[in-house]
């Protein structure tokens, strides 16, 4: 009985990917954020940059710290020492990132997959979907979220901002994985829960969908260029049809 089951569900698997090969172009990509979209983790990320930056005398609210998560850490550095008025030369700028990696490793253990997330990357593979990760952090610190959530690295398809050029809001860390993945980046679906997700999503010519689970407010997620704003991922997954993303094969 199992043998056959499993037989049957191969056998729905290869007809969804003849379906697919007769209609280029019909199913889309998926590029995911990590931290907020994918793992709960964007409030241990202020705390640590807050510890970070308290730690070269620099005092900012966390409500500022927030504003920032999920441009690059250099980019975050500069936006808000320009906010504070203070220069920092490239050795304290390489401190704080370094202090900061050090304090979040610290608060892993509070870190947890958001709701679906596990589930709606499970389902795209099931339903031979591709997806891939593109996240601003460095791979020191998106390993150990990505060990939470239960990603590989040296099996699923994550760039890192180890291995671009620049990180969001720039649009490399999605082009990157569109290109990884070899698919068209025009025709793929960024998911993400910052306005410089959404941002670097409109400079690569790809569709945004926004997620609330990373803080930031639904008004501000579409003026940034959302077509589709969920809760998290689990209330994502109930609306894949939204987004063009229909059933392959029977559960």
């Amino acid at each position: 009985m199992i043998r056959t089951k499993r037989r049957n569900l191969a056998a729905r698997r290869t007809a969804g990917r003849r379906i697919r090969s007769k209609t280029s172009g019909a199913v889309p990509a998926f590029l995911f954020d990590l931290d907020g979209t994918l793992v709960d983790s964007v409030y241990q990320h202020v705390l640590a940059w807050r510890e970070a930056l308290e730690d070269s005398g620099i005092e900012v609210s966390v409500w500022r710290i927030h504003r920032r998560i999920g441009m690059s850490g250099g980019l975050f550095v500069n936006a808000l020492s320009r906010e504070t008025d203070r220069t920092l030369s490239k050795e304290q700028a390489d401190k704080i990132k370094r202090v900061h990696a050090e304090a979040y490793a610290r608060m892993i253990g509070q870190v947890r997959p958001l709701p679906g997330a596990r589930e709606l990357l499970d389902h795209l593979s099931r339903a031979g979907i591709p997806w891939a990760i593109a996240t601003s952090g460095r791979m020191e610190s998106a390993g150990l979220a990505l060990k939470i959530l239960g990603v590989d690295p040296r099996r699923a398809t994550v760039i890192t901002r180890d291995m671009v050029q620049h990180a969001k809001p720039n649009p490399d860390l999605f082009l990157a994985a569109a290109k990884r993945l070899g698919v068209n980046i025009h025709t793929s679906i960024v998911v993400g829960d910052s306005v410089w997700d959404l941002l670097a999503a409109r400079l690569a010519n790809s569709l945004g969908v926004g997620l609330l689970s990373g803080g930031y407010g639904e008004d501000e997620l579409e003026k940034a260029g959302a077509y589709r704003v969920y809760q998290d991922p689990a209330d994502m997954l109930q609306h894949l049809d939204e987004i063009g993303v229909r059933a392959i094969f029977a559960e």
